[in-house]
This record gives C-alpha cells, structure tokens and sequence, in this order.
C-alpha cells in the first residue's frame, strides 16, 4: 500500500512536470514571435538614450565673417578689363593694388586709367587712389581725380568737345558712361567752365547736372570749324 502511494505520487509529479514542460514550451513559442521586436525597440532606445548622453566629438565651428584683409597685392599693377568680343575695354595702372575679398574690390595706389567707348571715344583719369570692383565696372577716384574724354570727330565732321572732370572725388560707371559725385567738382567743355557743389555726368544723354553753388565761364565761339576744338588749360 504504501509503495503503491509512493508511486503513485511520482507519477502525478512527472505528469505535473509534463503539463508544465508543454506550458513553458508553448509560452517560449508564443515569445518567440515577438522577440525581433522587442530588441529591435531595445536597440532603438538605446541608441536613443546615447545619443542624448554621449558628448559630441566636436562641437561645428561657427562661420566666421569673412574680415577686410587683403587677400593678395601687386606691385607695378595693371588690371585689364574686356568686353563681350574679347576687346579691350579699360586698362587701371598703380604702383601697388591690393584686394580686400570681402568686398570683392581692388585699392590701387597713384592709379591712371585708359577706357575706349563703344564710339572709339578715348577716356583717361588719375587719382592719387582708386577703388574698383572685381568687375572693373565701376571705379572710384580719390584725391586729386581727373577724368578727361577727348575730342572726337562725327561722321558730319563736327567734333565733340574735350570734356574734363576735377574733384576730390569722383565716381565712374563705365557701363552706364556716367561719372558723378557728391563732392564739388568742376566740369570744362571745351572752353568753357562750371563748378557744383554736387556733380551727374549721363554721357548717353549729353546731360550734366551740377547743383549747390553753380557757377559758371561761358566763351563766345566764332564759328563752327571742322578743326578739334580749342581747350582752355
């Protein structure tokens, strides 16, 4: 009696164990099923959490606002500047010419300048500085600037009269063909002569306008000749 209790306890645990192996196997499966998932959301917040806790490598570096340094220089400079067709548009000469790149300009010192128009017009100018974009459109004459157009003759053998500009400074488009000013500037015309407090020369429309204290010397011309006109020095 009592062996036949014994066993038969033993046989109701390894039935128990039986019911709990199936259990636990079916369980295992059922798990199984979603353990790609559960990792991959591990991974995720893991990789979550070290980025959020790792310091940077390094930190970006700012941009830097580009300083007005010169960026290179030349000595017994010569800037040449061509149109569309390859031709010759303006020649700038200095003793020294330094670029600044943050403003894309050119400073060049004891400048003279040579331009020929569209017309064959010849334009000359000194400064003791000059200021030019990199373009060469544009050139600003300080101190003790002049700009001259020569005489030229017309088809109808009239002749366009000698033009010079004097100031402390002058500005000159060279697209445009305009040169202006906000400081005094005297303007002569073949013999005669004007002085403003402010100065806008439009070659294209033949139109000066001087403004602030105008004066100006009007000479009496004796007739039309097909000689280039006299200039007053």
């Amino acid at each position: 009696m009592k062996s036949q209790a014994v066993s038969n306890a033993f046989t109701r645990k390894l039935q128990a164990l039986k019911v709990s192996g199936q259990t636990f196997a079916s369980l295992w499966e059922q798990l199984s099923l979603y353990l790609p998932l559960a990792m991959m959301a591990l991974l995720a917040v893991g990789t979550y959490w070290l980025v959020r806790n790792t310091p940077a490598a390094y930190e970006a570096e700012a941009v830097r606002p580009v300083s007005h340094e010169v960026d290179y220089f030349m000595r017994r400079a010569t800037v040449k500047t061509f149109d569309d067709a390859g031709r010759l548009k303006t020649e700038i000469f200095g003793t020294e010419a330094r670029h600044f790149v943050d403003t894309e300009t050119l400073e060049i010192d004891q400048a003279r300048m040579r331009s020929t128009g569209p017309d064959g017009r010849l334009t000359t100018a000194t400064a003791n500085q000059a200021l030019s974009n990199d373009a060469g459109s544009e050139v600003q004459l300080i101190g003790n600037a002049v700009v001259v157009r020569e005489p030229m003759q017309n088809p109808d053998g009239s002749w366009l009269p000698r033009l010079e500009f004097t100031g402390e400074f002058l500005h000159v488009f060279m697209n445009e063909d305009r040169v202006k000013s906000h400081l005094p500037v005297v303007l002569k015309r073949g013999s005669d002569e004007f002085s403003g407090d402010t100065f806008d020369y439009d070659n294209l429309d033949q139109v000066a306008d001087l403004k602030g204290r105008v004066k100006g010397l009007l000479i009496p011309r004796s007739s039309t000749s097909s000689a280039p006109p006299k200039t007053a020095r």
